[in-house]
């Protein structure tokens, strides 16, 4: 089977790329999915009370606005329903191949083709391949000594164990990243007792969610512009925040006000008060949103402890000052693998150059899509896209955008690679702005243990907007192999000549 274009994953990345083919009239790509669904994070990712810390009017296709949006802050079930109904809307699922994981991807010079190779040996042939695989898509299990030892039942927040019944258990939760703070308070109640385990307090800001009622959705519905005035204003206090926390002051200090006053009216206890008071910048690592995190730590069943874990024995977990907690289950809220992007594709280039040995230093890529001597590999949420506050999404169409623009180039030719000068000189230039950032000032999923920032954007999204929005072929050497043209259909556009 040969293809234009191969995607990788269904989720918003995958997606964005699908529908700026389909909405320009490509119609030869292909998706494939290794789940039976689509939904990429949104999918996965069923603990209780998971849902979006950014506002459904602005998390969502700036062309596909949905005036039926339950809350502002929307659940998950609310966002996969969406993507389903982005997907039929738009012919999407007959481009879509379910349960088909990607093993490999290499390049042949030669014919200037990818070829996929899928987990069960078959391959596919394109001219151009799309990797939308994320950055939260594989779960962190941290690395602490007798793990394997605990007696009792283990899962982590983003595989889920619905079988568990934690009702009345003693329960564990290690990490309080966005996660927890989303499912501490779901499961609190119920349980006997929860110990939670913090390494470092997040900075965590009042949530201003509201239930959308039958009046909102009729005049979403009737009146658009309410819903895009809507968009617009957190797009505007998204890139405010931003400023903060790259390198605006006193931004940052308003943010950090603002967090401390949330906190202290929150939690009376100059205790636990303490405990819960952030010990580094703002912004150096995510700032989240929650109304009703405080307020479930603050209850007489529930344990914060700031002690280093030491071990985990049959019984529970023994922390570094030698006190032993005694649990049923353990919860590990610890993240995802957030810097090995493709893993664990193996990915090779030209001559065979393997991507994980280009990338042996933190991952990297021009305007996080393309990387030098990886011709037509084009990235979704790559590296140094993510944000520190906003929608990406927005950054999503943005880079689907560009790598539409590359492939119009692509007519009549064989690859484009992005010149290593062109490369290397944006990368001291992304590397030089987030030094002074807020994320270079801490550990976090942002940074490589050499301190190298791979994962955050350093500026405004309108300025990735700015940058991205025309391809400068000047970029790229751009190579045309001949051979057959039967050996390569490309997407038919209507009214393209052929």
């Amino acid at each position: 089977m040969t293809t234009s274009v191969v995607i990788v994953g269904s989720g918003f990345g995958g997606l964005a790329m699908a529908l700026e083919l389909k909405r320009n009239g490509y119609h030869d790509f292909t998706v494939l999915e290794k789940a039976g669904e689509v939904g990429g994070v949104w999918r996965e990712n069923t603990y209780p009370g998971a849902g979006c810390d950014i506002p459904s009017p602005y998390y969502s296709f700036s062309y596909e606005p949905n005036p039926v949006w339950p809350m502002r802050f929307s659940l998950r079930e609310d966002i996969t329903a969406y993507m389903n109904g982005v997907v039929d809307r738009h012919g999407l699922r007959e481009h879509i191949r379910f349960r088909t994981e990607v093993a490999s991807a290499e390049f042949d010079k030669d014919s200037g083709q990818w070829t996929i190779t899928t987990s069960t040996g078959e391959t596919l042939t394109a001219d151009v391949f799309v990797p939308a695989t994320g950055q939260l898509s594989r779960p962190s299990h941290p690395d602490i000594p007798g793990r394997e030892t605990f007696a009792g039942k283990a899962f982590h927040s983003a595989e889920w164990d619905h079988d568990v019944d934690l009702t009345g258990k003693r329960v564990a939760v290690i990490g309080t990243g966005a996660s927890a703070i989303q499912f501490v308070p779901k499961i609190q109640q119920g349980v006997d007792r929860l110990t939670l385990f913090q390494r470092s307090a997040p900075y965590i800001a009042p949530k201003p969610d509201t239930v959308y009622k039958p009046l909102h959705h009729t005049a979403f519905a009737r009146f658009p512009v309410l819903q895009k005035a809507e968009r617009f204003l957190w797009w505007a206090f998204c890139e405010f925040s931003t400023m903060g926390i790259v390198g605006n002051k006193a931004i940052a200090k308003l943010g950090s006000a603002v967090t401390r006053w949330h906190l202290k009216r929150q939690v009376f206890d100059p205790a636990l008060r303490a405990k819960l008071t952030p010990d580094y910048p703002i912004g150096c690592k995510r700032v989240l949103f929650a109304d009703d995190y405080y307020p479930a730590l603050a209850q007489s069943n529930v344990d914060v402890v700031t002690e280093r874990i030491a071990e985990i024995t049959p019984g529970g977990v023994r922390d570094a000052a030698g006190t032993q907690h005694d649990v049923d289950v353990i919860v590990y809220g610890t993240g995802f693998a957030t810097q090995s992007f493709l893993a664990p594709i193996a990915v090779r280039g030209l001559d065979g150059r393997d991507l994980n040995d280009a990338w042996a230093d933190g991952a990297r890529a021009y305007l996080g899509i393309t990387v030098p001597a990886f011709p037509n590999l084009f990235l979704m949420y790559g590296p140094n896209t993510n944000l520190g506050a906003g929608s990406i999404i927005y950054m999503l169409e943005r880079q689907a955008r560009y790598i539409r623009q590359l492939v119009d180039h692509l007519d009549g030719q064989s690859y484009v690679d992005v010149r290593v000068d062109v490369e290397a000189r944006y990368d001291r230039e992304i590397q030089s702005r987030l030094a002074g950032t807020a994320w270079a000032s801490c550990a976090s999923w942002y940074r490589t243990e050499a301190g190298r920032v791979t994962n955050n954007w350093p500026g405004l999204v309108s300025e990735y907007d700015r940058r991205t929005r025309t391809v400068n072929l000047a970029d790229y050497r751009t190579v045309t192999v001949p051979r057959e043209s039967s050996a390569r259909p490309r997407a038919e556009r209507p009214g393209s000549p052929r």
